[in-house]
């Protein structure tokens, strides 16, 4: 289903039971960017609270997606990088609830939300758990147990469908090694921002043996 409202449009993704996600172009977005203009929201239901995770908020008009949180209001708000804090101060103050995510940020680009500072391994609200990607850009993506599902930020990328792993200098020597540890969890699907929003593991561990994507 979706909503257009003012040349946006907002689509809706039911992923598994207690996981949605909803998909929208990124206002900041331009040509020459190495991603593409659609960016991914996630929702997750989990040991009893309501996670937003990374959460771009639609226009006011998109009712159908404002009136499935209002229905489900989320108890907490997570950022998984720096650069991903978005909407956070709307959703925030929208729901009055707590919000997490990483304890640095861009000096042009901080929320006025104090966020509880996370890391790999916190346990967070929920029973979700952060993770280390290697990557070195402070991104901590989350297990989803409930969901056996691993949610990324920007560590792995879907252009035109495919998954790769997004490039760093330091792609074998680290970011390779901690996304290899993850196969250690009993995921059965990935979630990512930028590009198709949903891989099975079979997908993540073609990604692993891919040259990282560079743009």
């Amino acid at each position: 289903m979706g909503a257009t409202v003012a040349a946006v449009t907002v689509t809706v993704q039911d992923v598994a039971p207690g996981l949605w996600l909803w998909r929208m172009p990124h206002p900041d977005w331009s040509p020459d960017a190495d991603w593409e203009p659609l960016v991914t929201s996630t929702c997750v239901e989990s040991g009893g609270e309501v996670a937003l995770l990374d959460p771009l908020a639609p226009p006011d008009g998109a009712a159908d997606v404002w009136a499935r949180l209002d229905a489900r209001p989320p108890t907490v708000v997570v950022i998984l990088k720096p650069d991903h804090v978005r909407d956070v101060d709307r959703f925030a103050c929208r729901y009055r609830v707590r919000a997490l995510g990483p304890g640095l940020f861009f000096r042009d680009d901080i929320p006025e939300t104090a966020l509880e500072p996370i890391e790999p391994g916190s346990e967070l609200p929920g029973g979700l758990v952060a993770l280390y990607d290697g990557r070195g850009r402070q991104e901590t993506p989350l297990w989803l147990p409930e969901q056996r599902t691993i949610v990324f930020a920007d560590a792995l990328t879907a252009p035109g469908g495919e998954l790769r792993v997004w490039a760093t200098p330091w792609h074998e020597a680290r970011a390779l090694p901690a996304l290899r540890a993850l196969l250690e969890l009993p995921f059965e699907r990935v979630v990512v921002a930028h590009g198709e929003p949903v891989h099975d593991r079979a997908a993540f561990e073609r990604a692993l043996q891919r040259p990282p994507w560079s743009g």
